[in-house]
């Protein structure tokens, strides 16, 4: 299947022109690598809840909707880190378990990886993943997730019934 994807970078630097977003290019390459997708949107916003909640809102609605939004940036602990923030009033279905794994496949690599507050869910059957803004992290964090992805958005989706569990 192609999963229609979204990515949204969250910066200030970014959405000013101060800085050049690196970490949407690394996502596409590394989605590439992994899936077969359609990139329907990319979009920087400042770190700014409301200004996030748009483009999260927008992108997971509509029969058109993005499969899987992925966020980079604005997952640390600065006063402007606010994805998270932005996030989770709108996950109908938090996941936390997704980013839980996440870290811990990162763990050995980078243990500044639990330093990371990102959260993952389900907006209606949009799956949420707030990524580090860095591209390394990034796309570390997402290829740590690769292997479980396609069945979490063949379940969000509707395209799979059976969680494959085994004596059942």
């Amino acid at each position: 299947m192609t999963w229609r994807v979204a990515i949204l970078t969250c910066s200030d630097r970014c959405s000013r022109g101060q800085a050049q977003d690196k970490s949407s290019p690394a996502l596409i390459a590394a989605l590439g690598r992994h899936f077969d997708t359609d990139i329907i949107h990319t979009a920087c916003v400042p770190d700014d809840v409301s200004a996030i909640q748009v483009y999260l809102r927008a992108w997971s609605s509509g029969a058109d909707a993005a499969h899987l939004i992925l966020t980079t940036g604005g997952t640390g602990l600065s006063p402007r880190d606010n994805t998270p923030e932005a996030t989770l009033p709108l996950l109908h279905k938090p996941i936390p378990g997704l980013l839980d794994l996440a870290r811990t496949r990162c763990l050995a690599a980078n243990p500044k990886a639990y330093l990371s507050r990102g959260v993952a869910g389900l907006i209606d059957r949009t799956l949420v993943l707030n990524l580090p803004g860095s591209p390394g992290g990034a796309v570390d964090v997402f290829e740590a997730l690769a292997d479980v992805l396609p069945h979490a958005l063949a379940v969000a989706c509707g395209k799979v019934n059976d969680h494959g569990t085994r004596g059942g």
